[in-house]
């Protein structure tokens, strides 16, 4: 087996909303060209603690950090971090696609026109791999210039992730997102996720509560679960296996056996 190198190293991280603990003592390594599954129960932090990973959780509000969050051992939250450039390269799909009122080709430029000029055939050419590498070409390239927002659910998921891959993010997090997909969309996502797991350069997170799903797409698995006093903690860490065969604790037992049940 390769070495395993961290893409990421959180340390201890505390997280306040205002006065209000949500997260408590997390530490993890995200590693390097795998794939890294985050479950547990609704309102156990998994979303929050994603937005941490590249300081999209300072957009909602008045919140406070403690701890450390290292991206290729640079903590995140020194004040002198880009977060124009951190964002880019740790880039962040959610559950419900977010595409802006413009057409599929402008979507996808939108990222790389804000690094820096292109010409048109480079942006194209970016636009096109980009498109491909998110399994979604052949049923959007007679149609570049046409709405983002005609597009299926499904389909402006993949648009989504297309716009991400343009700029060629080290790190992909993605919070649920098959959430709310039929069964059809879901499965394209899911067969997306595990194309680009073949491509040694990237990492990704992905939160679920599809159990099978995360067995299928993840290699390694973090389960997160609410204290007494409704404060999220990781409470196991492991190789996906490992975490739904034999797991340490009775809680993550718990949970995969009641979601498989």
């Amino acid at each position: 087996m390769n070495k395993l190198i961290p893409a990421i190293r959180v340390k201890n991280l505390n997280f306040y909303y205002n006065t209000q603990k949500v997260l408590e003592g997390v530490s993890m390594d995200i590693y390097q060209s795998k794939v890294t599954a985050i479950i547990g129960p609704s309102g156990c932090g998994k979303s929050t603690f994603l937005k941490c990973l590249n300081r999209m959780i300072e957009l909602e509000g008045e919140v406070k950090i403690e701890g450390k969050v290292e991206f290729f051992n640079q903590n995140i939250y020194e004040r002198r971090i880009n977060l124009n450039r951190l964002r880019r390269q740790v880039s962040m799909i959610l559950s419900k696609p977010n595409l802006f009122p413009m057409s599929i080709y402008d979507n996808v430029a939108y990222g790389v026109k804000i690094v820096g000029w292109r010409p048109k055939v480079e942006l194209d050419e970016i636009v096109e791999f980009a498109i491909k590498d998110a399994d979604l070409w052949d049923e959007v390239k007679n149609k570049l210039h046409k709405s983002a927002l005609e597009l299926s659910g499904g389909q402006q998921q993949r648009l989504c992730i297309a716009r991400a891959l343009a700029v060629k993010p080290k790190v992909l997090l993605m919070d649920e997102p098959c959430f709310g997909l039929d069964a059809i969309a879901s499965m394209k996502v899911e067969t997306l996720i595990q194309s680009l797991r073949l491509r040694s350069e990237l990492t990704m997170v992905i939160i679920s509560h599809n159990l099978q799903q995360v067995t299928r797409v993840s290699d390694f698995t973090a389960f997160f679960y609410s204290n007494e006093n409704r404060v999220g903690q990781m409470v196991e860490f492991g190789v996906t296996k490992k975490i739904f065969t034999n797991p340490l604790d009775s809680r993550t037992r718990d949970y995969v056996l009641a979601r498989r049940s």
